[in-house]
């Protein structure tokens, strides 16, 4: 049975690469095009009817247990295979790693081009295992295709990249604000050719899962370094490595999110290789700030396909004959109008501002787009939070409960306030470089002036200026 993939009651159904905005159309190739319109297909018709069977996959494993939670965990739905051999034959597969810095691993799109097929991904919850573009995977692909030894690369990123094994990235601890990766406590020291790690990590997603194989581990491994900055290193640990232990899974708004999870575990003494390091020791800063900038386009545009969604649900419930509070469909109701055109609005616009980041980290990279990033990490999950409300409101009582997907959406979408960074850490950047500006733009408001004293003078005028006070003898300019 076909499923209608978008719905448009004057054109009939319109591909996403005919929706692409225009002002980055011509930044899209007609390869990534094509792409685009198949993922969005294979999104709308496959992997969103089989969310329901992969959830449902994950809950019988776990009734089927005398640990119900042990059950969730040790699950592995085959509904999320079939979706991946589909994929594969799609040609849908590994669609992450940017063509400008990884032309042999990746599969040649541009970060906006991938943006464009992520904002689709996030409308889904197997989506993008499925392509084998799921997180924490992408990050830890990055970072063993940029920093990684023809070793490391051989035995972890060809079965990443093959789907075969997941991965988990550790570097958030429960005792410290992580927010400030400075404060990292777990203490890694070197004797002979080894590393012994010594401390605790939570929030490690992914760790739950049965086939994560490999954790990428940020530690302190030089404390008494003048530069804070290189006092960290990230090291490969695999995930049977005596002294590892993951002491419990942590719920999320009271979701588990099983069998992915996120875990809270415990390092006693953990022995690995010294060439299990990354890049080299004390370069951890420079290892977690390559990673992380193109992650967090990835988790923005994702958040905006969660957006989508939520609106279709919305616009749905808004469209219900069935629905009719105080003698009106809901969609007659002025509230719920001015709802739908505001979440319009911000939708569209933060789209094009994650766009805008994507394509700036192309022309350069992660770095240079430093202002683009955080902006976007600040301005989406809000928009994400704001649309999903409105549509849990729309729904009423449904709209908090497991009969829509909506709770669950909300409770994924706000924990996006916090990860990769807070938002506080991103408003606190933003502001201080904006603010940098300050001294030149008050000179040249005040040559601007003095420049308007001069006009005056020159056409006769008084200068009515009340902010013109000498700043030495409080008297006025005029």
């Amino acid at each position: 049975m076909s499923v209608p993939y978008l719905i448009n009651s004057d054109k009939g159904y319109v591909p996403a690469s005919q929706r692409i905005p225009s002002v980055v159309k011509h930044l899209v190739s007609d390869r990534a095009k094509k792409a685009l319109d198949l993922v969005e297909r294979f999104v709308e018709e496959e992997c969103i009817p089989a969310d329901a069977v992969f959830t449902q996959q994950i809950r019988e494993a776990g009734d089927a247990h005398s640990s119900n939670i042990v059950g969730r965990f040790e699950s592995h739905p085959s509904v999320i295979e079939d979706l991946k051999k589909r994929a594969q034959e799609l040609g849908l597969w590994n669609m992450f790693l940017p063509k400008n810095h990884f032309k042999e691993e990746g599969a040649g799109f541009s970060n906006l081009e991938y943006g464009l097929m992520a904002e689709y991904l996030g409308r889904s919850i197997t989506a993008s295992e499925a392509v084998n573009c799921a997180a924490p995977d992408t990050g830890n692909m990055e970072v063993f295709a940029k920093y990684g030894t023809q070793e490391q690369k051989a035995q972890w990123l060809k079965p990443l990249m093959d789907g075969k094994i997941r991965s988990a990235f550790l570097m958030t601890e429960p005792q410290v604000s992580s927010s400030d990766a400075t404060n990292i406590e777990m203490r890694m020291h070197k004797e002979g050719n080894e590393w012994v790690l010594n401390g605790q990590k939570w929030w490690s997603s992914g760790a739950g899962d049965k086939r994560c194989k490999i954790y990428i581990v940020m530690a302190k491994s030089d404390p008494n370094n003048s530069s804070k900055y290189k006092q960290q290193s990230v090291i490969l640990v695999p995930a049977d490595t005596p002294g590892v232990t993951v002491h419990r899974m942590l719920g999320v708004m009271g979701y588990d999110d099983a069998p992915h999870g996120h875990g809270h575990i415990y390092f006693n003494n953990v022995r690995v290789p010294d060439s299990n390091m990354i890049l080299g020791a004390g370069r951890g800063f420079e290892v977690v700030q390559g990673r992380l900038g193109p992650g967090r386009i990835h988790h923005a545009m994702r958040s905006i396909g969660s957006a989508e969604k939520a609106m279709d649900w919305y616009l749905a419930r808004l469209n219900d004959p069935a629905r009719t509070p105080f003698g009106k469909q809901l969609a007659e109701h002025a509230i719920q109008l001015e709802r739908v055109a505001r979440s319009r609005v911000e939708i569209d616009s933060a789209r094009l501002a994650v766009l805008n980041a994507a394509n700036t980290i192309d022309e350069g990279d992660a770095k240079s787009a430093l202002k683009e990033i955080a902006e976007v990490k600040v301005e989406v999950p809000g928009v994400l939070m704001n649309v999903l409300d409105r549509a849990m409101q729309a729904y009423g009582g449904a709209g908090v409960s497991q009969d829509t997907p909506l709770a669950q959406m909300w409770a994924s979408g706000r924990t996006m306030r916090i990860v990769d960074g807070p938002d506080e850490v991103h408003m606190i950047q933003l502001g201080r470089n904006e603010s940098k500006r300050g001294g030149a733009l008050l000179k040249r408001i005040e040559a601007q002036k003095e420049k308007t004293r001069e006009l005056m003078k020159q056409y006769g005028l008084k200068n009515e200026d009340p902010l013109a006070i000498n700043r030495v003898s409080g008297k006025s300019k005029l």
